[in-house]
């Protein structure tokens, strides 16, 4: 399984697809998984190994991305590791693109300055890839988060 922990509880990585490789996800104590591919849900996969799934559907199009993406994904690992022992893995398909785009967003809810976040991941995941857009679509959330409260 490709997983890079980025914290000691949030990882990022590439998709799932199988069973076998669901099975693997659990061992590695992962009890959330934000799925960010538009390829394939792994919802089912999940409720047989009890790892609740969000499936997220993203298109890595290279398209400016809406705060409602970011926002379900934040709001679903905000509740998560409210939980003792509670770990995240947000994937896609390659773990290039789209997860941690998410990943970042995540990161900076939780109070990390976006340059870092990136340096963080990117140091962790070295085929990470932070496209101009997907950046920009994260720091608007994040400005449209903070002005919410």
């Amino acid at each position: 399984m490709d997983i890079t922990w980025v914290t000691d509880r949030i990882a990022v990585g590439g998709g799932i697809w199988t069973a076998e490789n669901m099975a693997k996800v659990a061992e590695a104590g992962i009890t959330h998984v934000i799925d960010m591919q538009i390829e394939f849900d792994d919802t089912p996969l999940g409720e047989e190994f009890g790892v609740e799934v969000l499936w997220n559907p993203t298109d890595d199009d290279f398209e400016f991305k809406p705060a409602s993406l970011f926002r379900r994904g934040v709001e679903f690992a905000e509740t998560a590791l409210q939980k003792d022992g509670a770990k995240i893995f947000v994937h896609c398909a390659a773990g290039v693109h789209r997860a941690p785009m998410m990943t970042l967003a995540l990161l900076g809810s939780m109070g990390w300055e976006v340059n870092e976040a990136m340096e963080l991941i990117e140091g962790r995941r070295p085929v990470a890839d932070f496209a101009d857009v997907y950046v920009e679509s994260v720091e608007k959330f994040l400005a449209q988060e903070l002005d919410r409260q």
